[in-house]
C-alpha cells in the first residue's frame, strides 16, 4: 500500500473547474475529479500555514490553545507513527515555514526529506548591498520584499522555481520507489501561496489590459487598489494556479504510466483558500474566516474501493486526514486524536460530524454544520482573557521575547498532553474579532455570505454545537470567558 499525497497552499475552491469555475485554465484538476471523490464540504480547521500542518500531523484541533509554533513534545505524529510501523515517510517541500522558528519539529517526523528553498521572501541567496526592486504595493516587511526580489533573480527560467523542482522530486522518488509497497510520500508545494511568481506562458492564458505598477503580491488588508488592479491580482493568481495544475498533471501521468492506481492512493488538498477582494479584502487571517477562505477543495482515489468520478457532501476537516492515513496502512489511530478516517464517506457518504470547529487562535471562533456557519465574536472589544498553551514558546519567525516570558505561569496537563504541565503565556494578538462582531450564514442559501441572518433559534442551536466542541477539545475555560459563554460551559450542550 502506498500514498502520495499532493499538498498546495492556498488552493481556492472556487477557482477550481471541477468546483465550478468555468474561466480559469486547470485541465488537470478536472481530470483529477474524474479519477477520484471530490469532497463538497471540506473545511479548514485551524488556520494559518503551520497550525494546519500541526493538525495534519494530530488530527487534533490547534487553534484554541496556541498560535503558530512547532510539533510539541506529547504531540502524536501521522507520519513518525507511520515510520514506526514500518511505512517510509518522505517529505519533499518548498514551503519555507518549516525552516523557520516556528515550522521546527514537523519534516524531523519524516523518514526522510528534500527541501527546496527560495519561495517567499525565504532568506536564501545573499546580495550584499544594493539590489534593484520595483516599489512596494503591499504592507510586507521591507527585508521580506527585497529577499523575494533577489531570490527570483535566480529564477530566470520555469525549471528553476521552487514548485517545479518539488514535482520533479517528486517524479524521482516515484519513478524509483513504484515497485515497493508501504511508503508514503507528501508532495508539497507552497504555490499558489502569494506572491503570484509564475511565467509569462501562464499569464498568458489570462489575457487583459493592465497598465499598473508591478502588482502580485496582495497585503493582508482592506482592498483599496483600482477595480483594474484588482482583476490584474486575480489574474496573476490564476495563471500561478495553472502553473499548479500543469504539474499536477505530471503526478497524474506517473499513475497512468507506472499503474498505480492499482494500490496507491492519492489525495489532493490545501491548507486554506484566499481572499482575492471578496468581502472587500485582500489574503487571510486579519478579517472574518469567510468561506473563500475556510471551505476547500479535497479529492481523494482510495484504491480500496475504486470509487471515481462522484462528489460527498459529509463534513469533512483537516483533522480528518491523520486518521485516514493511519487506517489505510493498518495502524492504530491513538486515542487523543479527534478526526475520523474518511473510508466511509468515500465508499458511501457516510457522515462523520454534526459540526465542525475551525478559525485562528485569538479570532472568531467558528462552527460549520455543512449548511449554516456561525462566527463567534469576543465578548468585550480588549479580546480578554486568553493565554497561550506551549512547550515551544515560538513564534512564526522568531522566539517568543524575553517580556513575554517574564509572566509565565505553569499550567496542570490537559487530557492530551500525555501528563505534561504547559507553559501559560498570555496572549499577544494580531487577530482581534471584536470590529466585526458574531455573525451566521446560510451558505447554502447565501454562498457569497453577503447578508447575515438574525435567527435567535438557529444561533443557540450552532451555538450549543459550539460549546460541545469546544469541551471535546479541552478548550481551556478562559476561551469560554473571552467568547462570552462562560455560562453556556457549564450546561449539558449535547442534550436536544
Amino acid at each position: 500500500m502506498k500514498v502520495i499525497m499532493v499538498m498546495f497552499d492556498t488552493l481556492n475552491r472556487r477557482h477550481l473547474p471541477p468546483y465550478g469555475c468555468d474561466w480559469t485554465h486547470a485541465p488537470n484538476f478536472a481530470r483529477l475529479a474524474e479519477r477520484t471523490v471530490l469532497f463538497e464540504n471540506a473545511y479548514v480547521s485551524s488556520m494559518p500555514c503551520m497550525p494546519a500542518r500541526r493538525e495534519l500531523h494530530t488530527g487534533r484541533y490547534n487553534f484554541l490553545h496556541r498560535s503558530w509554533g512547532p510539533l510539541e513534545p506529547f504531540d502524536d505524529s501521522m507520519p513518525e507513527l507511520l515510520k514506526q510501523h514500518g511505512v517510509h515517510t518522505h517529505l519533499i517541500t518548498d514551503h519555507q515555514h518549516y525552516w523557520e522558528d516556528g515550522g521546527a519539529t514537523y519534516h524531523t517526523r519524516y523518514s526522510t526529506c528534500e527541501l527546496v528553498r527560495g519561495q517567499e521572501g525565504d532568506p536564501w541567496k545573499a546580495v550584499v548591498g544594493d539590489f534593484p526592486t520595483p516599489p512596494k504595493t503591499t504592507n510586507h516587511p521591507g527585508d521580506m520584499w527585497r529577499q523575494d526580489w533577489v531570490n527570483r533573480s535566480y529564477m530566470p527560467d520555469e525549471q528553476d522555481q521552487p514548485q517545479p523542482q518539488v514535482f520533479r522530486l517528486g517524479e524521482e522518488f516515484i519513478r524509483r520507489n513504484a515497485a515497493a509497497d508501504n511508503w508514503f510520500l507528501q508532495l508539497e508545494t507552497f504555490d499558489p501561496h502569494e506572491p503570484f511568481f509564475t511565467q509569462a506562458k501562464y499569464k498568458e492564458l489570462y489575457p487583459h489590459d493592465y497598465d499598473g505598477p508591478h502588482f502580485d503580491w496582495p497585503p493582508y488588508a482592506p482592498v483599496t487598489e483600482s477595480p483594474e488592479m484588482v482583476e490584474h491580482m486575480r489574474f496573476e493568481y490564476a495563471a500561478l494556479l495553472s502553473m499548479c495544475d500543469h504539474h499536477l498533471g505530471k503526478v497524474l501521468d506517473l499513475m497512468d504510466e507506472l499503474n498505480l492506481w492499482d494500490d496507491t492512493m492519492l489525495i489532493v488538498n490545501t491548507d486554506h483558500g484566499f481572499l482575492l477582494g471578496e468581502h472587500e479584502w485582500w489574503a487571510k487571517m486579519v478579517q472574518p474566516m469567510f468561506n473563500e477562505i475556510a471551505h476547500v477543495p479535497l479529492l481523494i482515489w482510495d484504491p480500496r474501493s475504486r470509487i471515481h468520478g462522484e462528489r460527498r457532501r459529509s463534513l469533512v476537516q483537516m483533522i480528518d486526514m491523520a486518521p485516514t492515513l493511519l487506517d489505510y496502512f493498518e495502524v492504530p489511530i491513538p486515542v487523543d486524536m479527534q478526526g475520523r478516517p474518511l473510508r466511509g464517506v468515500i465508499e458511501n457518504d457516510q457522515p462523520l460530524r454534526e459540526a465542525g470547529l475551525f478559525g485562528i487562535f485569538g479570532g472568531h471562533v467558528n462552527v460549520v454544520d455543512g449548511r449554516y456557519v456561525y462566527m463567534r465574536s469576543c465578548a468585550s472589544p480588549d479580546n480578554e482573557p486568553c493565554f497561550e498553551y506551549t512547550l515551544m514558546p515560538t513564534h512564526m519567525r522568531n522566539r517568543f521575547e524575553v517580556e513575554e516570558l517574564q509572566e509565565i505561569q505553569l499550567a496542570e496537563p490537559f487530557p492530551f498532553t500525555k501528563g505534561c504541565r504547559l507553559l501559560k503565556i498570555p496572549a499577544r494578538f494580531r487577530f482581534n474579532p471584536s470590529p466585526y462582531g458574531t455573525m451566521l450564514f446560510d451558505v447554502q442559501n447565501d454562498p457569497q455570505q453577503q447578508t447575515p441572518l438574525a435567527d435567535a433559534e438557529l444561533e443557540d442551536r450552532l451555538l450549543r454545537h459550539l460549546v460541545a466542541l469546544m469541551q471535546d477539545n479541552d478548550a481551556p475555560s478562559e476561551q469560554f470567558q473571552r467568547l462570552g459563554i462562560a455560562d453556556r460551559s457549564q450546561e449539558d450542550v449535547r442534550s436536544e
